[in-house]
């Protein structure tokens, strides 16, 4: 073979690739809770022994970062978006829906009925875009109307009131009683705790 023809064969090869992937669509799969990460490593293992990756290409777990609040430290931490949820790239067919079925872990297709639904691309987009943003956001568990304690600056050992919380920007606006009157403060998530 010359030159040409080798790159012929190649670009066929390669365009034959693209339009297969353009066919396939995006799945969800029902998994095991925190079964996440393991039917994903199965599922990759699988589909090269079984030889299917000509019709699974993309296995994702949509996670994001984080910053949680505990024992009074801001700490990093990767959140799943859709806990026991994972979306799958693939063509359906009997072979690649038996691969993914089979696997341990995997508890179902999301659909309606017996067959599995695709999910459309613009549902994919999104969610590939909210995993994407680029600052953390904070994990609080503060809730509106929830009394709370100030632990840390010049109000520190008041208690208050919960009005409003900003994930955001990491802070909390409290109604404090100061001389028998609800005074709102805006305080850092680690400047306060749960009662």
């Amino acid at each position: 073979m010359d030159t040409n023809q080798i790159v012929k064969e190649q670009t066929k090869a390669v365009k034959s690739e693209v339009s297969t992937q353009s066919v396939a669509k995006w799945y969800v799969i029902h998994v095991q809770t925190s079964y996440e990460n393991k039917v994903k490593q199965a599922l990759e293992q699988r589909v090269k022994s079984l030889g299917v990756d000509d019709k699974i290409f993309d296995i994702v777990i949509p996670v994001r970062e984080v910053i949680v609040v505990k024992r009074g430290k801001k700490t990093k931490q990767t959140e799943k978006v859709f806990p026991g949820y994972v979306l799958i790239k693939m063509i359906l067919d009997d072979d690649s829906w038996l691969v993914v079925r089979t696997t341990e872990g995997v508890t179902g297709f999301v659909g309606a009925g017996l067959k599995p639904t695709p999910i459309s691309e613009k549902e994919v987009t999104a969610i590939m875009k909210f995993v994407a943003q680029e600052q953390p956001k904070f994990k609080t568990k503060f809730i509106i109307g929830e009394a709370i304690k100030i632990i840390e600056g010049p109000f520190a050992d008041f208690l208050g009131t919960v009005e409003a919380v900003d994930e955001e920007k990491g802070k909390i606006r409290v109604l404090v009683s100061i001389f028998d009157r609800d005074t709102p403060m805006e305080l850092d998530f680690l400047q306060v705790t749960k009662l």
